[in-house]
């Protein structure tokens, strides 16, 4: 099976898990459907599953099975789902197009898209402490510690915020890779040591696997940053050269297209000298960290 063929079979068997979390119920009131509705819009609208399939794979390292680290991927998904949700709002990046399709707040009004956006967060924590993501109560502790930790007001939200910030005075390059590590890499981030932790990894195989999730996050956002300076619109789902029109920070801009790619490179190089404790076994995350180096969408 090639990577891609097994980044697909994953996302299928993440979306099929997720449409049973939001499977309708019979004893939701009339008043709620719309919300049901757009949670469901807003998670089971496709998208490559990146975060699940790290996740998924971070733990495979250990002897995790697939079935065994799903409800911890879907949870972790939950919580990007949300983001983009949000991050899509008016007030925040203002996108009316995702994935090909009109964003949640479009397609459902901005009430219940916020609505649908904090209940998609919330599912992630019910799911992630519920005994059947993991018989041991200290290892779904853990996992709720440090998703908290990647999604709030220290990881992605403050991202965010700094993202938003970056639009009233220019950043540093140092300032930019910052925010997104926050932004784009606290979730990344989370997948791997979520891995890790499911298959209660030894200090040495958490950082390393902290390692791969850094630079792979970097490399990820600086692809993104390329697409949307130099890419298709049509191909990508969603706008082009939004950041440029909106004064965003991206090291794309500081650093120009080519420095960029030198640097997207390098990331690639980083991710995977992470990863050699591990050996073979790792194969298929440095795939990863390859693949979105070369993304077109």
């Amino acid at each position: 099976m090639t990577f891609r063929e097994e980044l697909e079979r994953t996302a299928r068997a993440v979306e099929q898990r997720l449409g049973q979390f939001l499977a309708p119920s019979e004893t939701t009131p009339p008043g709620g459907a719309a919300l049901a509705e757009a949670m469901r819009y807003a998670a089971l609208g496709g998208g490559k599953r990146l975060r699940p399939f790290l996740l998924i794979q971070s733990a495979a390292l250990f002897g995790v099975t697939e079935m065994a680290a799903l409800n911890a991927a879907c949870a972790l998904e939950c919580v990007h789902c949300y983001s983009l949700v949000h991050d899509d709002l008016p007030a925040m990046d203002d996108d009316a197009v995702r994935r090909g399709r009109a964003t949640l707040h479009i397609a459902f009004g901005e009430a219940t898209a916020i609505l649908a956006g904090d209940a998609l967060l919330t599912l992630a924590f019910e799911t992630l402490s519920a005994p059947e993501t993991h018989d041991d109560a200290a290892i779904r502790a853990e996992l709720v510690h440090l998703l908290a930790k990647a999604s709030g007001w220290r990881g992605m939200a403050l991202g965010q915020a700094l993202d938003l910030s970056a639009e009233q005075r220019p950043f540093s390059p140092e300032e930019t890779a910052a925010m997104q590590m926050l932004k784009t890499g606290a979730l990344f981030r989370f997948a791997c040591e979520a891995g890790a932790a499911l298959g209660r990894a030894d200090t040495e195989g958490r950082a390393a696997l902290k390692s791969y999730a850094g630079a792979f996050g970097q490399a990820f956002q600086l692809a993104d940053d390329l697409l949307d300076a130099q890419g298709d619109a049509e191909a990508m789902g969603k706008a082009a050269a939004k950041d440029a029109d909106r004064g965003k920070a991206t090291l794309v801009a500081l650093l120009g297209p080519e420095g960029a790619k030198t640097r997207l490179d390098g990331l690639v190089v980083e991710a995977e000298d992470a990863l050699k404790p591990f050996g073979e076994k790792a194969t298929t995350l440095i795939n990863a960290a390859r693949f979105v180096a070369e993304r077109r969408n």
